[in-house]
């Protein structure tokens, strides 16, 4: 059975976004990335909100040859397009990438048959939906990056009103101060 895993890069007081809407702040370096891109390798389906889909469906016509010197870069793009998308959305009717589907109501009973279902595992990105997937009891893991800011209001990465029990799996300390932290959902 296939892992859902929900993964978010946050400031260090939960937010994945600032109150301006702005994520600038997030934006990982090459050693963060890297460790990113290694994160993905495994995903075999990303379950997307409306807007964190249109923030990555840049990935779509990123460069993956050698067009831009920079592999780090090309290695994330090549790992996102050759990964399937379910985007859940009650206002897009066409996907804007290949491998991608829309689905206009979340169903945890249809996730439930993916997770069984799924030869690789299945990530979740974005808070709204991941909320919903870790109150219906979907998720099995939590992998968040904190990155070393405060910016003390904005959109949470974990939902308010929710109490899970958690089991530390890894951690690791990178050099501009991003922590990462791996977590099972239950005891």
């Amino acid at each position: 059975m296939a892992k859902l895993i929900y993964s978010a890069i946050a400031s260090l007081d939960g937010y994945i976004e600032d109150a301006d809407g702005s994520f600038d702040w997030a934006a990982p370096d090459a050693e963060v990335h890297a460790f990113a891109n290694d994160l993905e390798r495994p995903i075999g389906t990303h379950l997307y909100g409306r807007r964190m889909y249109e923030t990555m469906v840049y990935w779509e016509t990123a460069p993956t040859s050698g067009a831009v010197d920079d592999a780090i870069h090309n290695d994330f793009a090549a790992i996102w397009q050759a990964a399937d998308k379910v985007v859940y959305s009650t206002t897009l009717t066409e996907p804007a990438s290949a491998r991608t589907r829309i689905e206009h109501t979340f169903d945890p009973g249809a996730i439930r048959q993916l997770k069984e279902s799924a030869e690789r595992d299945i990530s979740i990105g974005g808070p709204a939906l991941a909320a919903e997937a870790l109150r219906a009891g979907l998720v099995d893991e939590l992998q968040l990056l904190l990155v070393p800011v405060i910016v003390g209001a904005g959109k949470p990465a974990l939902p308010d009103g929710l109490r899970l029990h958690l089991a530390l799996l890894d951690e690791r300390r990178f050099a501009n101060g991003t922590v990462y932290l791996q977590y099972r959902v239950g005891p």
